[in-house]
């Protein structure tokens, strides 16, 4: 049984979901198209750890749901930046990034890590070009012609940021933590870094409100 005060850690990290999620429903009429599309994947983000909290508190094995969503969440992440680095990276990259990656994460659910484990593999690998394409969009924000409107910048820099230390974290954790764990630690130790966890997703929803508060206005009358 977990202990009680990471319990409340775990189930309170989704309390900023809820927040960004309804938050981006209030202004989503009033969001460019490529907040838009950010705006998708926080929804979908939403629904998909609200069944997982559910399917945790009575006791049901939610990790067939992070296979699901790994994949899927990739894609519509994928589609933002693509949005983002229009013209910066070749789409076609972007299109056979997403769908290389998909297949990897089915097949890897369907070989090597079945759909009741943890599928650290495809997050790992997920981690790692997330990061690329994070970076990549922090060079492409430094360029002066994109630079002239500073409000998105600054909006898309809260969003990326949040994005690159939440994926940073889970290649630590997922890759290096499996590695370190797996020397016979004590079981305390898969707990704390799943506090850990809460907290990076904290500070990338955070960053995420932070990002839509800042975003460009634009009228629809």
């Amino acid at each position: 049984m977990l202990p009680l005060y990471i319990k409340y850690i775990l189930i309170g990290s989704h309390l900023p979901i809820l927040v960004v999620c309804i938050y981006t429903m209030v202004i989503y009429r009033k969001l460019p198209r490529l907040f838009k599309v950010f705006g998708i994947f926080i929804f979908t983000t939403a629904i998909i750890q609200a069944i997982s909290l559910v399917m945790a508190l009575s006791k049901q094995n939610n990790l067939p749901l992070l296979h699901f969503y790994v994949p899927l969440g990739f894609i519509l992440l994928i589609w933002f930046y693509h949005h983002i680095l229009e013209g910066f990276i070749n789409k076609r990259i972007l299109i056979f990034t997403a769908i290389l990656f998909s297949l990897f994460s089915i097949g890897n659910s369907l070989l090597f890590q079945p759909f009741l484990t943890f599928n650290s593999n495809a997050l790992t690998v997920e981690s790692v070009l997330l990061v690329i394409l994070s970076i990549s969009t922090y060079s492409f924000l430094l360029n002066t012609i994109v630079r002239r409107n500073p409000q998105l910048i600054s909006s898309l820099n809260w969003i990326n940021s949040g994005i690159f230390i939440y994926y940073t974290s889970n290649l630590l954790l997922f890759y290096f933590g499996s590695k370190i764990l797996s020397v016979s630690f004590p079981k305390e130790y898969s707990l704390y870094s799943w506090v850990l966890h809460s907290f990076f997703s904290i500070i990338m929803y955070t960053c995420f409100f932070i990002g839509l508060w800042k975003r460009p206005i634009i009228s629809i009358s």
